[in-house]
């Protein structure tokens, strides 16, 4: 049997499931993870909290996840409690549950592309409509134009995505005002690499007050270093949680990611300790790429939109056959870097100078 032989729902098939072409190369910077690994006394603190919690393995997890909201909401600050937060596995289950709860047949969600490609993607699977909107030729959002789209589609729930995937441009507050007056619905604003971001640049949780239909989505697997974990999380006004808690599985977040993630917390330190290092590694990527005559996006993120090529799939299986994987991604003409450690960067920098 083949998949076109099953009743698949009409607006499913031709898709194509999400995913990251996968090899085996000695630098792998294609997926936007922090390349580095937790240190042992972690390791050794995360390991003793799983023995611990082993001998309840036969009962249910906390089913929410109380300890480790609020855990998060003290992380978050802005005055947050844990009735505020909610987690779950990864920000894409949170985006997930926020579609079910807001979305749906008949209602419409808005992104401004090109941003993240799961955006789309959940909220097709959620039996939600889908609009693009556009970006600008640098990949900003003109707030004009955005409450423009917002008057004309109406959605039920805006994504706004700061810094933006693929191409790390952040978001000024007077943009994400400009669409929280225009939205009638829900606005989503997805911080995923916020930690990331330029000294001074202002998140979204401090529009939470006054703003009850925003929701700010974050994740512990980029500055976290905890990708393996599978923990994402949103801060909102407590109505906001009490409605996810209408569309969230049983007993969704089991009782080993809870214990990861608080013992992350508790080592946030050390973890959020090579952002620093990834920031100037970033900002010595784009100067280094420029100098090369070649476009880069102004990024806030761990991760550099480069291009722009006629032939974009050459240049990437150049750098793939001299052992560095980066990702297609993005616009036809543009390629996407992670940032990786001193080393790797600078195995990338080699490979493209070979490729070039």
């Amino acid at each position: 049997m083949r998949l076109e032989d099953l009743p698949l729902r009409d607006d499913l098939k031709g898709k194509r499931p999400y995913g990251a072409p996968e090899h085996d190369v000695p630098v792998q910077l294609d997926t936007n993870e922090n390349p580095y690994p937790p240190s042992k006394a972690l390791v050794d603190d995360l390991a003793e909290e799983i023995r611990l919690s082993a001998a309840d393995l036969n009962r249910y997890p906390d089913m929410n996840a109380t300890l480790l909201r609020e855990g998060l909401a003290a992380y978050l600050g802005h005055g947050l409690s844990a009735d505020n937060v909610w987690a779950a596995n990864g920000s894409n289950e949170v985006l997930q549950q926020i579609l079910q709860a807001f979305g749906g047949h008949g209602r419409t969600a808005l992104g401004f592309q090109p941003s993240y490609s799961m955006h789309p993607i959940i909220t097709t699977g959620t039996n939600t409509a889908w609009v693009d909107g556009r970006r600008e030729d640098d990949f900003t959002l003109d707030p004009g134009k955005a409450v423009a789209a917002i008057e004309e589609h109406r959605p039920d729930i805006v994504f706004l995505t700061s810094p933006n995937n693929p191409t790390g441009t952040a978001l000024d507050l007077a943009t994400v005002r400009a669409v929280l007056d225009a939205a009638p619905g829900m606005v989503v604003v997805d911080e995923a690499y916020a930690e990331f971001a330029r000294e001074g640049t202002p998140s979204a949780l401090t529009l939470l007050p006054g703003h009850p239909r925003l929701i700010v989505t974050r994740t512990m697997s980029k500055a976290f270093a905890m990708a393996g974990t599978r923990l994402g999380y949103m801060a909102a006004h407590p109505a906001v949680v009490q409605a996810l808690l209408l569309v969230r599985l049983p007993y969704h977040l089991s009782t080993i990611t809870q214990a990861a993630a608080r013992v992350a917390l508790r080592h946030s330190g050390e973890l959020l300790g090579n952002v620093a290092a990834l920031r100037q590694e970033r900002d010595d990527t784009v100067e280094w790429l420029r100098v090369k005559g070649l476009t880069v996006a102004d990024s806030d993120a761990n991760f550099v939109l480069f291009g722009r090529f006629a032939d974009r799939r050459a240049v990437w299986e150049g750098l793939l056959a001299r052992g560095v994987l980066i990702r297609e991604v993005g616009p036809p003409e543009w390629l996407r870097v992670s940032i990786g450690t001193g080393e790797e960067m600078a195995a990338f920098r080699a490979a493209l100078e070979g490729v070039l």
